[in-house]
């Protein structure tokens, strides 16, 4: 079987099951887990028992697809998503993003836990992803080109002007701060050493996390809109960094929540 062929399988499967046609996805990323707890859910589907997906396998990401509404808006919500450090290759992690665009939906919102390289980012930062650098060896559209999308994509705007205006709009009405950035993915598990994190900074990046970057890659390539927002879960600047571990950045995510579901649940309204 073609992934092509994968993906309109995997497709067909959920859309004999799902309660409603949403043009609206979510991924509710480090960050935003405790948003599911939000949503109307009419549909909430295991990834072990949909075909061909890949299983979650990160502390923290439960691994379900949800179906529901979220305010007044009819959402497909992704609990949990994989990572290439978890042993998958880049079409098993973007495979969901495929799947999306054939169940019709056409706008990808995102989350992440990222590492801040920017002198007075601070931790409990949240960052609007306005540009990404992508580090991870493997790029999502090597190969054969996938059917819908041009063979070399334009990249000058991965990161939508119009929702990152209404996000802006919408953290200055409710008085949230808010910092804006360029993201950088690398491979991981590994955190950046003190080395690293200046290279990253020299290269340009704001922010250092192990997603998304892939996923939007892959979500543009189908004329997706597409947003991002990072929770600063560490800071690695000179004179700054400490030891850092996965259970202090979900602790420091989970710190705020609701101040990021607050601000994505505003996004998705019409």
């Amino acid at each position: 079987m073609t992934y092509y062929e994968t993906v309109k399988e995997t497709a067909a499967w959920i859309a004999e099951r799902m309660p409603s046609h949403p043009t609206t996805a979510i991924v509710l990323g480090t960050g935003l887990g405790r948003l599911a707890e939000e949503i109307e859910i009419s549909l909430a589907i295991d990834y072990k028992d949909i075909p061909n997906f890949p299983v979650s396998t990160v502390e923290g990401h439960h691994g379900r697809l949800l179906f529901g509404r979220l305010g007044k808006t009819e959402i497909l919500a992704m609990e949990g998503r994989f990572h290439y450090y978890e042993g998958y290759n880049m079409r098993e992690i973007t495979l969901p993003v495929r799947v999306m665009k054939e169940l019709g939906i056409d706008t990808y919102f995102v989350s992440n836990a990222a590492g801040g390289t920017k002198p007075g980012f601070k931790v409990g930062d949240l960052m609007l992803i306005t540009d990404h650098i992508n580090f991870i060896p493997e790029h999502p559209l090597r190969g054969e080109n996938y059917p819908g999308g041009p063979r070399f994509p334009d990249m000058s705007q991965p990161y939508d002007h119009a929702l990152l205006d209404k996000a802006r709009a919408i953290a200055k009405e409710k008085g949230i701060r808010v910092v804006e950035g360029t993201y950088l993915a690398t491979q991981g598990p590994t955190f950046e050493t003190p080395a690293e994190y200046r290279m990253f900074r020299y290269f340009g990046a704001d922010a250092v996390g192990m997603s998304t970057v892939p996923e939007v890659i892959v979500a543009r390539h189908m004329g997706m809109r597409c947003f991002g927002i990072s929770v600063i879960t560490d800071v690695g600047v000179d004179g700054e960094i400490v030891e850092v571990s996965h259970e202090e950045v979900q602790r420091a995510a989970d710190a705020v929540q609701p101040l990021m579901a607050e601000i994505m649940r505003e996004m998705i309204q019409p």
